[in-house]
């Protein structure tokens, strides 16, 4: 039986060396880095992949609100990313009682007809519906992202954190708001499965 050693006394600093380079490339790739890369790099080890972030990756699942325009965050699932973009392209229509109930085109939205056209941009519905239809709507209580509040009178969503409502917001339509309203069981709670 031989004392050979699987490496040389001569390979190890090559082995050291090829290791400091690949710790430096993976810093000064962190570097260059923009915020939504970081979040990407942080949600990409958080499903097995490679981790090439600070180590202080946090859940980015709030969407940020830059001039009553919504900013999904960059690890938000992609239909719920497509609610958030169409929900901020009405944003700025008004009020129209009964609006978005005959299409999801229309001039101006009501409640329910504003959260039918967001959610139909993550093929979440097929068509508009009333905020009595969204009482019974999908899975009850509070989804991880999207969450429908709804009574009989009216009808709101929170998605990534932010409501999108015709009350209580900027405008005379459809907006978004950091404030949440109180539901105190006069609103019935519905989500989307898994989001």
């Amino acid at each position: 039986m031989s004392d050979h050693m699987p490496f040389s006394a001569a390979q190890f600093p090559r082995i050291g060396v090829a290791t400091v380079a690949a710790i430096a490339f993976t810093f000064f790739a962190l570097l260059g880095m923009s915020k939504a890369e970081q979040a990407d790099a942080c949600a990409s080890s958080a499903s097995g992949g490679l981790n090439l972030s600070s180590g202080k990756c946090k859940p980015f699942k709030k969407a940020r609100l830059v001039r009553g325009k919504a900013i999904a965050p960059a690890t938000a699932p992609a239909r719920v990313k497509r609610v958030i973009a169409w929900a901020n392209r009405i944003r700025n229509k008004p009020y129209i009682y009964g609006g978005g109930h005959a299409s999801f085109d229309s001039r101006g939205y009501d409640c329910s007809g504003a959260v039918s056209y967001a959610l139909r941009g993550g093929r979440f519905v097929s068509s508009p519906m009333a905020s009595t239809g969204y009482m019974r709507w999908e899975r009850r209580g509070a989804g991880k992202w999207i969450t429908v509040y709804s009574n009989p009178g009216h009808a709101y969503m929170v998605v990534a954190g932010l409501r999108f409502d015709t009350s209580m917001t900027p405008g005379d339509g459809p907006g978004w708001s950091k404030s949440m309203r109180s539901t105190s069981g006069s609103y019935s709670a519905r989500h989307p499965a898994r989001f």
